[in-house]
């Protein structure tokens, strides 16, 4: 067992090592399974072993049927600002675009209309978009929104502006209630988000007013080893 652990770990220390000295920078493919087998002279479990540590820990990312490539510095949402996720993109220097998957209205169901303080079987409206930074899915944001507050929200065109966009412009947000976990997912979103079973999803859950109406209630997936939320606050003295 001692002898398996030593040889997993030098497994390791053998990709840490080449990322560091920039041999693999980041976006680029690392050695395979099979690869770090005959590289190392190790098991294929021990190289899968090495591997999936390293994808728990953020350092490289998987994209199926391609291989494991460095991941890039996580990028950073702060809990106290409900910013435009195009926004926040656009000043990280890359293109955002995004994908719109459904528009409609539907009938709520105990779990969302406990969320939006409605009652089961009352009617919403619905949206769920993907959005890309340089064409590699960062978020997928299901949104749930007041028929009664926002009535013309079918009508907009979500390929032009974003729902939280829209939202802010005709409903200033003037209370907030976030919450945050770590979640499994189910195949769909994972498959939407492009990102394997062993990958982490960081799930912010979102409720938004403005003065006594509640606009919206959303859920919004990220996959884990590309993204981190973060919190200042400072008081004046």
């Amino acid at each position: 067992m001692k002898s398996s652990i030593l040889r997993h770990h030098q497994v390791k220390k053998y990709l840490l090592s080449g990322i560091g000295n920039g041999s693999w920078g980041v976006g680029e493919r690392l050695p395979s399974e099979n690869e770090l087998v005959d590289l190392c002279k190790v098991s294929r479990m021990t190289a899968r072993r090495a591997l999936q540590e390293l994808l728990h820990d953020g350092l490289l990312i998987r994209i199926k049927g391609k291989g494991s490539f460095v991941a890039k510095e996580k990028q950073q949402a702060s809990l106290l600002q409900i910013k435009n996720i195009a926004t926040e993109i656009s000043e990280r220097g890359m293109q955002h675009s995004s994908q719109l998957y459904c528009l409609e209205e539907v009938v709520v169901n105990s779990s969302i209309g406990s969320e939006m303080r409605t009652a089961s079987g009352e009617k919403v409206f619905h949206s769920q978009l993907v959005h890309f930074q340089n064409n590699q899915a960062i978020q997928l944001e299901k949104r749930w929104v007041s028929c009664k507050n926002v009535p013309d929200y079918l009508i907009q065109d979500f390929t032009k502006i974003t729902p939280n966009e829209y939202l802010t412009k005709i409903a200033p947000v003037t209370e907030v209630k976030h919450s945050v976990e770590a979640t499994n997912a189910d195949g769909q979103i994972r498959d939407l988000l492009d990102v394997e079973k062993l990958e982490a999803i960081l799930l912010l859950k979102r409720t938004t007013w403005c003065g006594d109406r509640l606009i919206s209630y959303a859920e919004l997936f990220h996959p884990g080893n590309q993204f981190s939320l973060s919190n200042q606050f400072k008081r004046e003295l």
